[in-house]
């Protein structure tokens, strides 16, 4: 039985089933639903064939090299699918929820599969579902503060104790400054972060608060969502202010194992914002082995450039939390308690 399902319908129903992209390995990189398994039609090659032939010779001849190309090959799908999906059941999608996936649909029923679900309007019916879940009226509450002042573990403290938090640098696999991909594998795209971000939103009670860290609108090369960024940018912001002594002991520990050379780069790219003397100066730092100097005179340019982002915030919004690296334990049960005071009915 093949049954055809809107995106709510299919990824946010109570028994869900084993899900495969049979776009191409490609575009299933570029972005894809979280969880899904990458059951590609055609490779990278074949599917730009066959969309060639299209365009040049129309859709039955594209139809049927798409079945020279991909017929050999259809044993071997349905017994990945089998595997993916032991009980039988499982759902398909592709681009527009076209030709691949309906063909990927009838196979797997004619070969024995007890349910198929299709996903209507495929990926691209997805990402408008997406924006949907982004733009609910999520109570946000915005942990901020200068550079090194442990905004990530508090987070994570934060959801210890309870509170719904979400990562936005986690996701975006990096950390927001020029330093901020140090250390970490390479950034998802703007659309794979945002697929992403979907799936964390998915389940959270829109009558909490919801916690997330002050970010500009780029996080390092991906970009979060314009409504989800603007409700950001109203929500209360939680300043921690740490003295700067603090935060360079806390930047020294996490770049301590980072190589010189990997330091200088990024030090070099700001060379304008920091200045020609300071950037010579931190580059001497470095060569000295100073790695709390190179903190120190890059924490001046990072600090002014928070306090101006922080300053076009409404004062009414913005609350400061004073804290010390050495009790962050601490910091996150006062914002907490903070918090569920003010949420208190």
């Amino acid at each position: 039985m093949i049954r055809p399902l809107a995106p709510a319908d299919l990824l946010e129903q109570a028994d869900p089933v084993p899900l495969i992209d049979v776009r191409s390995p490609s575009e299933h990189t570029h972005g894809h639903i979280p969880g899904s398994t990458n059951l590609p039609l055609f490779s990278d090659a074949e599917r730009s064939e066959v969309g060639t032939c299209y365009k040049q010779r129309g859709r039955d001849e594209a139809v049927l090299l798409g079945l020279r190309l991909v017929g050999p090959r259809l044993g071997d799908l349905v017994e990945r699918a089998r595997s993916i999906a032991p009980d039988g059941r499982i759902a398909v999608h592709c681009w527009r929820g076209g030709e691949r996936s309906a063909s990927v649909a009838w196979l797997l029923d004619k070969a024995g599969f007890s349910e198929v679900r299709t996903l209507r309007g495929g990926y691209k019916a997805f990402r408008r579902h997406t924006i949907e879940r982004f733009a609910r009226p999520w109570d946000l509450r915005v942990l901020g503060g200068y550079t090194g002042s442990g905004k990530t573990e508090l987070l994570a403290l934060l959801k210890e104790l309870g509170e719904q938090v979400v990562d936005l640098e986690g996701l975006a696999r990096h950390k927001g400054s020029v330093f901020g991909g140090l250390g970490l594998a390479g950034q998802p795209s703007t659309e794979h972060f945002e697929n992403q971000l979907w799936e964390a939103l998915g389940g959270l009670d829109l009558a909490r608060p919801l916690w997330v860290e002050d970010e500009s609108l780029m996080i390092g090369r991906v970009r979060i969502p314009d409504v989800f960024f603007a409700r950001m940018r109203s929500a209360d912001l939680y300043f921690v202010d740490m003295p700067m002594e603090d935060r360079v002991i806390r930047l020294v520990k996490e770049y301590g194992t980072t190589t010189v050379e990997e330091l200088k780069e990024p030090v070099r790219r700001i060379e304008k914002r920091l200045g020609p003397q300071h950037c010579k100066a931190a580059l001497e730092a470095l060569d000295r082995g100073d790695l709390a100097e190179v903190a120190r005179i890059t924490l001046r340019y990072y600090d002014k450039a928070y306090l101006r982002s922080a300053g076009e915030r409404d004062p009414a919004q913005v609350r400061t939390i004073q804290g010390r690296a050495n009790d962050l334990s601490g910091l996150a049960q006062r914002l907490a308690e903070h918090v569920r005071a003010e949420h208190i009915p």
